[in-house]
């Protein structure tokens, strides 16, 4: 016997939870299938946990889009649901005066992205609120925040549960079919079943490009390959010396290791950009001698012995390590031809901060408006 729903979500990450949250609110009968025993357990568990401003994608594109409108919308939502955040701001810093055009150049960039808000920062205005930074000038980034990540996929969860929304842990998605009158998907697990949906939104994350390989239907031209950016945190022992994420300039394939405040007050430095071929979550020892040559450039006082490994993550990249940055591919049926199926593929940062606005994109490709 094949179950029937009107919408199946694949990954119950902050995005795949934003998207739920709003289907299951527009009156939409949602279930959430996750592979792993709770939510949040890959992408959306290790990261920096920073709400971005919009600053460094590329004009136009969805990551600069998203990510300002996902930003103004998070912390609205933050604000009404009591998800612990602060709007503690950043500084970018240029190390070298050679880097200072960069920092022109990004904020030229945010200005054209509708982040007008950057302002320049002397070495002596940056040390009056951070003393322990060195620089030789900076942008100061008013919109930027942290945020307890957690606490917001368990409000989008909330918000989706008390629409009706379905959650199923320890249900991976191992196939499926695009018929003429839904897409049925095969559900592993303790109790394997088959379920039949009228709209299936893939965003599975990590696992997003092996789901979609596997909807018998779905040409493999459309399936992006797929790269992991593994990025290594390490926490620092002692003290904390800053109040508020300190970014170097960034690097080509990820922001640079910097520095993330969390709403404990302790620090962390990362991610760095590690490529690899399978999915690890290991820290090796060994790289923190690159994490003291990278954040000593900008905090010159970090003493010897004085960082540990912490944990990493991983990021779904759809380009290979020697590309260029590619943007989100949210794709539908415009892209595709299947009616109903919306893939998520490349979602990586700022995708928490996008999850609202990327929320909306979905449910207008569906045709559904809350």
């Amino acid at each position: 016997m094949v179950d029937r729903v009107d919408c199946v979500v694949i990954g119950a990450g902050v995005v795949g939870l934003a998207v739920a949250r709003n289907l299951a609110q527009a009156g939409v009968e949602v279930v959430v299938l996750e592979a792993a025993e709770a939510i949040g357990t890959e992408t959306r568990s290790r990261n920096s946990e920073v709400i971005h401003a919009g600053i460094y994608y590329p004009t136009g594109s969805l990551k600069a889009q998203y990510c300002v409108a996902g930003r103004h919308a998070l912390y609205d939502y933050c604000e009404t649901h009591g998800v612990e955040h602060r709007r503690c701001g950043k500084f970018i810093v240029a190390t070298s005066d050679d880097e200072i055009p960069e920092l022109d150049r990004l904020k030229k960039v945010a200005a054209a992205n509708g982040v007008p808000d950057l302002e320049w920062r002397t070495p002596e205005q940056v040390a009056e609120v951070e003393p322990a930074v060195f620089c030789v000038a900076a942008l100061w980034s008013p919109s930027t925040g942290i945020i307890d990540s957690h606490g917001l996929m368990l409000a989008y969860q909330g918000d989706a549960e008390a629409a009706g929304m379905m959650l199923a842990f320890h249900s991976p998605v191992t196939g499926g079919k695009i018929e003429k009158n839904g897409i049925l998907l095969s559900v592993g697990g303790e109790n394997a079943i088959d379920i039949k949906a009228n709209w299936v939104v893939n965003s599975a994350g990590l696992h997003a490009q092996k789901v979609a390989a596997g909807l018998e239907g779905l040409a493999p031209e459309f399936v992006p390959p797929t790269y992991f950016a593994k990025g290594n945190y390490y926490s620092l022992i002692g003290k904390p010396p800053f109040n508020r994420p300190i970014y170097p300039v960034p690097e080509k394939a990820g922001l640079g290791v910097h520095v993330t405040v969390d709403l404990g007050g302790q620090i962390r430095f990362g991610p760095d950009v590690e490529w690899i071929d399978h999915i690890d979550y290991d820290v090796d020892p060994k790289r923190a001698e690159k994490f003291y040559e990278a954040v000593r450039k900008y905090y010159p006082a970090l003493a010897d012995g004085a960082i540990q490994p912490a944990y990493s993550g991983i990021r779904p990249k759809i380009q290979a390590p020697e590309e260029a940055a590619r943007d989100f591919v949210i794709q539908g049926a415009a892209e595709h031809g299947i009616e109903g199926l919306v893939n998520l593929f490349g979602i990586e940062s700022p995708g928490l901060t996008a999850s609202l606005a990327i929320a909306d994109m979905v449910a207008n490709m569906l045709g559904i408006a809350d």
